[in-house]
């Protein structure tokens, strides 16, 4: 008996996690689908990281804020497994752009979530979280049992939409579980995040082309692992016994600071001569950093982060400089 191809769609597929999901779903047998807005249609840079694997994939051009589009994809399709990964993702501390964030991250997940219930209710679903949802959090590191208090509109969706899916999970009994994911980062990694700033930057004063970079809080202390190792626990966490939610962390914590010294000896370069701190940048750190204890996941599923922050930073380097050799 021929064995059934196992469909799975995520939304997000041409992001950083998104890409490396799709990767590796298609390298175990599954059918991928992604949802994707016409804008990335039209838009070739926007397909970058998924260039490579674009003829393997199945492409649905749609809106998330639109709940007919949701379910006819899903009604076409019918999928296995939903990877929920798209989101207004930058952290805007100051609350601009506030209800497009909710509106874009909550009721996207609203109409995922609905539409599994109409159309396919052995549809499992993995919604991703943030360790912004903790925002300025009461003790460090965080279980999955510390309190929520986040100080952003992006922390307050991603919040919301977790006690959504939870909420289907009883209720519904829908199979529907969250990733509370810290930083992760990668050679695909978006450049209005710290971590590209600082290796693009490096590069561009290596080869001359940038004298400073300017920067804001260099003590405040980050849990940093390996992006396609935190998508194989999405995998993993929707393949386990029970739906439950989980943190993915590595535990450990490094500074700005540490991270621009890691970056810069690595050209031989010292980043004390180049970096200089701009108030505009500038947040005060977390009396409890960011931190997730990811033992549950550990222990239920048996995932852990397998790369160390100097290696993950020699690979985004590396990846860097040859968009310079090969031009």
């Amino acid at each position: 008996m021929k064995k059934k191809i196992k469909k799975a769609i995520i939304t997000g597929i041409t992001g950083q996690d998104g890409s490396y999901l799709a990767q590796f779903l298609l390298s175990m047998g599954y059918e991928v689908h992604g949802i994707v807005r016409r804008a990335s249609f039209e838009d070739e840079q926007k397909l970058n990281n998924i260039k490579n694997i674009k003829d393997q994939l199945i492409l649905h051009e749609g809106s998330l804020s639109d709940h007919l589009v949701t379910f006819k994809i899903f009604s076409k399709v019918m999928p296995d497994e939903c990877y929920h990964l798209a989101a207004s993702s930058f952290v805007n501390y100051s609350f601009n752009n506030e209800f497009e964030t909710m509106n874009n991250n909550f009721h996207s997940t609203h109409y995922l979530l609905s539409t599994i219930r109409e159309v396919k209710k052995d549809c499992k679903f993995y919604f991703a979280g943030s360790s912004e949802m903790f925002g300025d959090p009461n003790v460090s590191p965080q279980t999955e049992e510390t309190p929520f208090n986040p100080k952003s509109i992006y922390g307050i969706s991603k919040v919301a939409s977790h006690y959504l899916v939870k909420n289907y999970r009883k209720k519904e009994n829908l199979f529907a579980c969250t990733g509370i994911m810290y930083n992760h980062e990668s050679s695909r990694r978006g450049s209005q995040f710290v971590t590209k700033k600082i290796i693009s930057s490096a590069v561009k004063i290596k080869l001359g082309i940038q004298d400073k970079l300017y920067l804001g809080n260099l003590e405040a202390k980050r849990d940093w692992g390996y992006a396609p190792d935190y998508v194989k626990a999405m995998w993993k966490v929707l393949q386990a016994d029970k739906a439950d939610d989980f943190i993915l962390a590595t535990g450990k914590l490094y500074s700005v600071r540490e991270f621009l010294d890691i970056t810069f000896s690595y050209l031989d370069l010292s980043y004390k001569d180049y970096v200089e701190v701009d108030p505009k940048f500038f947040r005060a750190s977390e009396h409890n950093p960011l931190c997730g204890d990811s033992s549950k996941i550990k222990n239920i599923i048996g995932w852990k982060n397998t790369k160390s922050l100097e290696d993950i930073i020699k690979e985004m380097m590396d990846n860097e400089m040859l968009k310079y050799k090969t031009k």
